[in-house]
């Protein structure tokens, strides 16, 4: 369920309507700072400093828990000591805190070679939203393979920026600013000195413009005149009252007496989507402003992730893009690749004389075509430079196994030169799912993103990222004959995020657990194919940077990958199952003979997802506690082969328990762990970990921490967004066809014996839960229900509830409080 790593907010209300259309205003003279520092683009907004004051001092947590009562008693004669230790975990949180990201990178070529923008981030704690902001490098090519970075002296803060997305040829930014309240949505289109044009698009048109990763899609066509995107559809209209009874439209309304109905209910795609009406598909005319919505697409489909098709012909324009069927029932969206979705063709509501290119209006032939008909998933489109193959992933495991992520498949349709579709359309698999691998061989494809141009120079090999074990990597695909080469560095066991390319060069950031991400760039050995050779050097970067505290505290850590063999096999096991699954240990370099730091056991959510050997600040602040830290892939986990990660369906809460049981004997006997200053930490399915550990192993720990946790299956299965990882989890692949909205009673049965609370008599160990009062995902009644149960049962137990957080608690002031309460926690109870 849990990805612990970064989503978008949720976002709520409907906004309003307006009648009137868009405007289009030409910016003649905008005032731009510091632009010859940001070629090919002034900057977006203006500079800000980032200082920051640390919190001195939180004496008391800010919320109370499930009884009424402060979850710390600051009684007089403690409350300096209390002051200290929370000021002091405090401050050193603020150290890993303030550590920026690189998420974002773009290049662009000039007369002296080539220019990089990237976006960075930084939480801002008082505003309790990120910071964003756009660095600028130029890249000179030397002699030897060698290439440097000359940055600009300031980053630039974009500030109400929502996205910013380049033209194909470089030349254009477009900025996007979504609507706060009833306002329209804005469009920038910059060039290399300044805003060209502005366009206010009203909510009567459509809404926010999806910009969250998933639905997204944001594409520029050839020639740069438009541009098709993912909305919300606008708003319907809701029924008007007044003292006497219905108000007919049209009817003349006064400013009070009246009130707007609600209208009637619809769903939503659940988590992070509460509140944002259906994904629709438009275009905007950067000549006139005109905004068409495409024709043929109804309510049927949620649509996402549109590209321009290449132009076989100036009648017709194709637009590719996602549909998710929404016909049925909406469940939870967000990270959940079991979704059913296929890809779609249709015509662009800007056509082009053959003759003069004027526009002749919409089409009335318009037609949806379904391009993917004999597979279950398509997502993720992407043109081949030449236009002469469409290449795309499937998550066909996820949708056939219910898993809500499996191992992905990679598949190529030669696009037809004059753009006659036809159904006959062969899909070609490139790369196929793998089930079981041997030992250091490719493991299958686990990417759930794409460049928005991937491609070298041959045109067929794409670069991308998958996770390979432990570690995320990077990938050349050959799309002609399938063959999968590692591009990123194999000698060490640190993973590697692909950016964006520099014509047959690739920038990425690469980390590990005691490394900050560090900018790398790969220069192309030769010419560009699947089999290139890449020599790898670091960029030196402003924003990979820390301070020195930080810095000191990671070089005296360390970092493996050790493999744990499976314990007990049965004979009913595929040969995947069977394999070692792994576990990433951090620990300190200069432990003494015989002496073992209190270990924190930290467990990834899903459980089809996996914890990466990347740099994490959270974990980085534990480990600086002076805690050694075991991260446990535990079977189900993705990166391993399909056979290990569909042998947890069906397990869920022995299988997964048993595999973290084993891997803590394992350095235990390893002499790298003292069983006695054990505590254990997840969120989400990692937190359905958490606490079956300590009912089923309940001397085993000391202490134990819970986000967002899975608790009560049938509790949660009535209320969740995703019902159906209820059933599959507990059932495995028959759960799949058993799902009902209407739980029989030997299905909750099976519910409760399946979950944490079957075991709650035996538990005894101290625990501290993190619950979001808006979470969908798993809601925050089947966490109060296990703490207030624990209660009951006189267990230490504190509550921290946080209002406005969903499933994540990822905000800056919610991440900020939980992990300085986590910290106080383990250090009160694990030393």
């Amino acid at each position: 369920m849990l990805i612990l790593f970064q989503i978008s907010k949720v976002m709520f209300g409907l906004g309003g309507l307006f009648s009137h259309c868009p405007i289009s205003t030409k910016t003649t003279k905008k005032h731009c700072f510091l632009s010859s520092l940001l070629r090919p683009f002034p900057l977006i907004s203006s500079i800000s400093s980032i200082p920051f004051s640390p919190f001195r001092s939180l004496s008391v947590f800010s919320t109370m828990d499930s009884s009424g009562v402060l979850p710390i008693d600051v009684s007089k004669g403690t409350e300096v000591v209390m002051d200290e230790e929370y000021s002091s975990i405090s401050e050193l949180l603020r150290e890993f805190t303030d550590i920026s990201s690189i998420d974002k990178a773009w290049t662009f070529k000039s007369k002296n070679g080539s220019q990089a923008m990237f976006q960075i981030s930084q939480p801002n704690l008082l505003a309790n939203k990120k910071r964003k902001y756009i660095l600028s490098s130029h890249i000179t090519a030397g002699k030897d393979s060698v290439a440097s970075f000359q940055s600009a002296p300031f980053p630039t803060e974009i500030t109400g920026v929502s996205t910013i997305v380049p033209s194909p040829s470089g030349s254009k930014l477009l900025v996007i600013r979504n609507p706060e309240n009833d306002s329209p949505t804005r469009f920038e289109i910059w060039d290399q000195s300044q805003v060209e044009k502005e366009f206010h698009i009203p909510q009567s048109i459509h809404g926010s413009v999806y910009t969250d990763g998933w639905f997204e899609g944001i594409s520029w066509n050839a020639e740069e005149n438009l541009i098709a995107y993912i909305a919300e559809e606008p708003a319907p209209l809701r029924p008007t009252f007044t003292s006497l009874g219905f108000q007919k439209s049209g009817s003349a309304e006064k400013d009070s007496g009246s009130w707007k109905g609600q209208g009637f209910w619809e769903e939503d795609w659940g988590e992070t989507y509460a509140g944002k009406r259906q994904p629709a598909l438009f275009v905007i005319n950067i000549t006139s402003g005109e905004v068409r919505p495409v024709d043929g697409v109804g309510r049927s489909l949620s649509v996402g992730q549109v590209v321009w098709a290449p132009p076989t012909n100036v009648l017709q324009q194709d637009l590719v893009f996602v549909g998710w069927p929404s016909d049925v029932r909406k469940l939870g969206m967000k990270y959940c690749y079991n979704r059913p979705c296929a890809l779609y063709a249709a015509k662009s509501p800007f056509l082009k004389s053959e003759d003069n290119h004027s526009e002749t209006g919409s089409r009335k032939d318009a037609s949806l075509f379904k391009l993917t008909e004999s597979i279950s998933s398509a997502f993720i489109p992407r043109f081949s430079p030449d236009g002469k193959f469409l290449a795309f992933l499937s998550a066909k495991s996820s949708v056939d196994s219910g898993a809500h992520s499996a191992t992905n498949s990679l598949h190529r349709i030669d696009w037809p030169t004059d753009g006659m579709l036809s159904s006959a359309t062969k899909i070609v698999d490139v790369v196929p799912v793998v089930f079981s691998a041997d030992d250091g061989c490719f493991p299958g494809l686990y990417c759930f993103d794409v460049l928005h141009k991937p491609w070298l120079s041959d045109g067929h090999t794409m670069i991308l990222m998958s996770i390979w074990g432990s570690t995320q990597v990077i990938l050349s695909i050959d799309l002609l004959s399938g063959k999968v080469s590692r591009v990123s560095p194999g000698a060490s066991n640190y993973s590697w995020n692909v950016l964006t390319l520099d014509s047959d060069n690739i920038i990425a950031v690469c980390s590990s657990p005691v490394d900050i991400p560090q900018i790398q760039y790969g220069l192309l050995d030769g010419e560009a194919s699947v089999n290139a050779t890449w020599n790898w050097q670091k960029v030196l970067n402003p924003a990979s940077k820390c301070s020195e505290k930080v810095r000191s505290m990671l070089a005296s850590r360390q970092f493996s990958v050790i493999k744990i063999p499976v314990n007990g096999t049965k004979q009913n096991l595929t040969s995947g199952a069977q394999k070692p699954y792994e576990a990433i240990f951090v620990s300190s370099k200069s432990k003494l003979e015989g002496e073992c730091e209190p270990m924190l056991v930290i467990l990834h959510g899903g459980p089809h997802t996996v914890s990466v050997s990347s740099f994490s600040k959270s974990f980085a602040f534990l480990f600086s506690l002076g805690y050694s830290l075991l991260i446990v892939n535990y079977r189900g986990s993705i990166g391993f082969g399909e056979e290990a990660l569909q042998s947890l369906p069906g397990n869920a809460g022995s299988q997964d328990v048993n595999d973290v049981l084993n891997a803590i004997d394992h350095v235990i006997d390893m002499g790298l762990a003292d069983s006695s200053k054990i505590a254990v930490i997840g969120g989400s399915h990692g937190g359905f970990l958490t606490t079956h550990l300590i009912g089923q192993a309940p001397e085993k720990f000391v202490a134990a921490c819970a986000r967002n946790p899975v608790c009560n299956l049938a509790l949660m299965v009535g209320i969740t967004d995703i019902p159906e990882w209820c059933y599959v989890e507990s059932f495995g692949i028959e759960g799949k066809s058993k799902f009902t909205e209407a739980p029989s009673a030997e299905d909750l049965v099976l519910f409760h014996k399946k979950s944490p609370i079957a075991h709650i008599h035996k538990v005894k160990t101290p625990t501290l839960l993190l619950l979001g009062a808006k979470d969908l995902r798993v809601p925050v009644s089947t966490g109060l229900q296990f703490g207030r149960a624990l209660k009951e049962k006189g267990v230490e137990i504190k509550i921290l509830m946080f209002p406005e957080d969903s499933h994540p608690l990822d905000r800056p002031q919610t991440d900020f409080e939980s992990y300085v309460n986590i910290g106080l926690w383990f250090r009160k109870y694990c030393r």
